[in-house]
């Protein structure tokens, strides 16, 4: 049984605890600042909570000695100071952020490292990244790669339409921070909320625009490889320009404290929601120009006994169906790891990553 370590017990480190705790393979410490979030936590006899300060090295670096590995599902801002502790107390490091400086320190961090650095482990980055570069290899040569991702309310009631389904301080990052993406073979940063389209996906319309984060590694991977690469955030028609009125007309943009504050207490969380998918990759292949396309929607389930939504579903399986691939000895036990270097059907037929290969869960269903 390996011992690991889950940094937050909000609803995410909430979920990934219970998800590896049921395989009986794993015993999981929980650490949380705030004990009444600690008190949220489904008993369990793998799991355990304990209040740790992640401000305070010298106490994070004695918890996490001796551990298997560290699962980081805090706030992005408070990441970099869990992947030092990380190499300070020798155990492997994951994380689910999708902040870009974030991923540049824990790179750094992990030169010479004797574990493995492994950063963006969630949906997007993350799952996103893996079938993207699985589509990709497809091809002789590539002319474009296009990732669209949203987490959404499968019933949508009032003129966002949309509700809170992750972390508050993340969205508002993404919303607000540049944007990686490959323009005529460069890499460039283009800026967020910008360069809005529509598509329909099994008969729903749909809008997406950049949004920062979401290429993860896979944009440095294939430069000078790929003429076009972006990523965007999938969300109902009619949000962007609300949410751009909010940070630019309005200037919120510059006050994150209280857009979070508007947010949370104008927008009800909601468990019904669905994570909807979308991937086209273009290019060259015997000679012929080609298009293959990963379209998939993970909708709220049960898992290990508990009633989720698509975002802790989706979100907690990326990040224990890498840990898993990386205990089994699938991945590189050191150094600094992408998630484009795991196979796709590697994640797929992983006990956790199953949740979203849409077959498995139609045959589930079915049962």
């Amino acid at each position: 049984m390996k011992e690991i370590v889950v940094i937050g017990a909000g609803k995410i480190g909430g979920a990934i605890a219970v998800m590896l705790a049921e395989t009986g393979d794993y015993k999981v410490t929980v650490t949380d600042r705030d004990q009444a979030q600690l008190g949220k936590l489904d008993s369990h006899p793998a799991v355990r909570g304990a209040i740790v300060d992640i401000t305070d090295k010298e106490a994070l670096v004695g918890l996490l000695r001796g551990k298997f590995a560290v699962l980081s599902a805090a706030p992005f801002h408070l990441t970099g100071k869990i992947a030092e502790a990380a190499l300070a107390a020798s155990v492997h490091y994951l994380d689910l952020t999708e902040d870009v400086a974030t991923t540049k320190k824990v790179e750094e961090l992990s030169k010479g490292a004797n574990v493995a650095f492994i950063p963006q482990c969630g949906l997007a980055p993350g799952f996103i990244s893996i079938v993207a570069n699985h589509l990709a290899q497809r091809f002789d040569s590539l002319d474009s790669v296009r990732m669209r991702v949203g987490a959404l309310p499968q019933y949508p009631s009032n003129a966002l339409n949309y509700n809170l389904t992750w972390s508050t301080d993340g969205l508002i990052n993404e919303y607000i921070e540049p944007c990686e993406a490959i323009v005529e073979g460069k890499l460039v940063t283009v800026p967020a909320m910008e360069e809005r389209e529509e598509f329909s996906l099994d008969g729903v319309t749909y809008e997406a625009f950049n949004t920062s984060g979401g290429l993860g590694t896979l944009a440095k991977t294939l430069e000078g490889r790929v003429r076009t690469m972006n990523y965007r955030t999938i969300r109902y028609p009619g949000h962007q320009a609300i949410i751009k009125a909010l940070l630019n007309d309005l200037n919120l943009k510059n006050r994150r404290d209280v857009l979070k504050d508007l947010f949370e207490h104008a927008l009800p969380a909601t468990m019904q929601d669905v994570v909807v998918v979308f991937v086209t990759v273009c290019g060259w292949k015997d000679g012929r120009y080609l298009q293959e396309t990963y379209a998939n929607k993970v909708y709220s389930s049960v898992v290990a006994g508990k009633k989720m939504s698509a975002i802790q579903v989706t979100t907690a399986a990326g990040i224990t169906t890498i840990l898993d691939l990386l205990a089994a000895g699938r991945l590189p036990q050191t150094g600094f790891i992408r998630q484009e270097e795991v196979a796709l059907a590697d994640f797929l037929n992983n006990r956790f990553g199953r949740v979203y290969d849409p077959e498995a869960l139609r045959l589930k269903q079915a049962v």
